[in-house]
């Protein structure tokens, strides 16, 4: 029984053709693994095997393969090696080509970033390009109502998803758009436990998996690797001396808030973070006493990381929007998926060195202010906020939790 091909999807998540009625055939990668408080070092150059898929979930190659389906296979293939494509949409576009060429970098091929010189690599590793998701009963305690206003966030316990939509989506690292298409005929808002969907065979993000860790353990042999974020190309680069490790699409600020330029030093790295909304740091720059701390949880503000640099108020954090990744804004933080966020927080460590080409110039200590251009008034918010955490007790509209008050992340 045949499929009806699918349409183009706008966005950035896998898409492709089915050929044949799904029916079974091979594997699904292995998960993410949880973050504990001792968590174990990754290898230097880190790529996820892959696992074998249950019986039920397997999915049968669609023949002929399509453009769009070969795209899908290209994405899962690179976002597998830790070159993250953003979000799976079977569109050969900006990020799936920079983190194509990437790879090729990483591996010692021509650099081309083109699409044709992809049919090199070992893509027929990805097989099957689909599998099978089933909405779970205990699935339903990570959704929940996630209201707008700060306000009335700081008096929720967690910040959830808001649908199982998603949930699904971002477990799969698509978009939602990208799923209603794999999906026809569903209505994906009104998803229920039991309730079986197409998605792409990738390493799925598992939300529960992830601990609530105010500062992780150092990992002294991480210390000597270093972080390279380019805000033109959008794109972050782990590097371990000459060898590039992993590469992930970014959101550098934005271009009235851009990241600071400079070389910064990582601080701490919190995972499932709070985080201090405060509109005195947002507008103008000044920490004030009318706050809220935003609980934890993949909607927050800053999603599942916070990894914080010597630079008050800055850091690279996770994002409660992973599918705008390089097209919405921040106030001068650098924005991952949280898929691609929770990975790079098992592959770095305090005391490593960020530097950040392209943003607002900064001096160094020591030089005299004159030598770099003044940053415009607009522009100071970035520069000012205070760092990580608050020693300020929660505010009567934020939840009262002993011990808490020191772990709101702050951008």
């Amino acid at each position: 029984m045949k499929l009806p091909y699918l349409l183009w999807v706008p966005l950035w998540t896998a898409s492709a053709v089915f050929a044949q009625q799904p029916t079974p055939a091979s594997p699904l990668p292995v998960v993410t693994p949880a973050l504990s408080q001792s968590p174990a070092p990754v290898s230097p150059t880190p790529s996820p095997e892959i696992a074998t898929v249950p019986e039920e979930n397997r999915v049968a190659k669609a023949e002929p393969v399509g453009e769009r389906e070969s795209s899908v296979r290209l994405q899962i293939f690179l976002d597998q090696k830790n070159f993250g494509p953003g979000k799976i949409d079977g569109r050969s576009k900006e990020f799936t080509l920079k983190a194509l060429g990437r790879y090729q970098k990483a591996h010692g091929l021509p650099v081309t970033a083109k699409l044709e010189d992809s049919e090199a690599l070992p893509l027929n590793s990805i097989e099957p390009i689909y599998t099978t998701y089933t909405i779970a009963e205990t699935d339903l305690l990570r959704v929940g109502d996630v209201p707008h206003k700060p306000e009335d966030q700081a008096k929720l316990k967690k910040m959830p998803y808001p649908s199982l939509l998603k949930f699904v989506a971002e477990r799969y690292h698509s978009d939602p758009e990208f799923l209603a298409k794999l999906n026809r005929g569903k209505d994906l808002e009104k998803l229920v436990p039991g309730d079986t969907l197409y998605v792409p065979n990738v390493v799925p993000f598992k939300i529960e998996a992830v601990k609530e860790i105010g500062k992780l353990p150092v990992v002294p042999e991480f210390k000597h690797r270093s972080i390279h974020i380019d805000t033109k190309e959008k794109m972050l680069d782990l590097t371990e001396g000459d060898t590039l490790l992993a590469s992930y699409p970014i959101t550098p600020g934005s271009e009235k808030l851009p990241a600071p330029a400079g070389t910064w030093k990582i601080l701490g790295i919190a995972t499932l973070p709070w985080f201090r909304h405060d509109e005195g740091v947002l507008n103008h720059g000044v920490r004030t006493s009318n706050f809220f701390n935003i609980p934890a949880g993949p909607s927050n503000p800053v999603g599942v990381l916070w990894c914080g640099l010597n630079r008050p108020g800055i850091g690279v954090h996770g994002t409660n929007q992973p599918f705008t990744i390089g097209r919405a804004g921040s106030h001068g933080c650098i924005r991952l998926a949280n898929w691609d966020a929770i990975r790079l927080a098992t592959m770095i460590t305090e005391g490593m060195t960020v530097v950040i080409d392209g943003g607002i110039p900064v001096p160094k200590p020591g030089e005299k202010a004159e030598k770099t251009p003044p940053v415009p008034a607009e522009n100071k918010l970035s520069l000012n906020p205070s760092l990580t955490v608050s020693p300020r007790a929660a505010t009567k509209n934020a939840p009262q939790n002993p011990g808490r008050e020191t772990k709101y992340a702050n951008h």
